[in-house]
């Protein structure tokens, strides 16, 4: 059975899901950082899910990277898969901007997480509502 990261589940808000992946929110309004997790038990790396998988995911991370882009107006989409922190296989999937608080450098660990207000994180649901394709589930608030 699937289990979310502790980490994970810690540090992010649950949007919803995709064919395969949840699709969660890091909580740190700073950036719009959403964060891919396969929904496969004891998958740590890429290569451990199957060819359908693999590709789903790769689907998954292209088409939420694509609707960020737009949605979010960003200068720069970073998708990447490290897993040196949290094991448990999750892509991340961050619009960044010129002038946010870390550019160009990477987010992690730059700077104290902002949390998302209520209000934030229903204006980041609505955007996505309005972006995001049937094959997108929200998770209930």
């Amino acid at each position: 059975m699937f289990v979310l990261d502790s980490r994970l589940k810690q540090d992010t808000v649950l949007v919803g899901d995709f064919p395969l992946s949840s699709l969660l929110l890091m909580n740190d309004s700073q950036y719009p950082w959403f964060i891919l997790v396969p929904r496969r038990e004891d998958v740590s790396e890429v290569f451990q899910l199957d060819a359908d998988d693999q590709q789903q995911l790769w689907r998954e991370a292209t088409q939420l990277a694509e609707i960020l882009k737009d949605t979010f107006c960003a200068d720069k989409m970073n998708v990447a898969n490290l897993g040196n922190v949290v094991s448990q296989l999750h892509v991340h999937v961050i619009v960044r901007r010129r002038d946010d608080a870390a550019w160009p450098g990477p987010v992690w660990g730059r700077h104290p997480a902002v949390p998302y207000s209520v209000d934030e994180l229903a204006e980041v649901r609505e955007k996505l509502g309005m972006a995001l394709g049937d094959g997108f589930r929200f998770a209930q608030e």
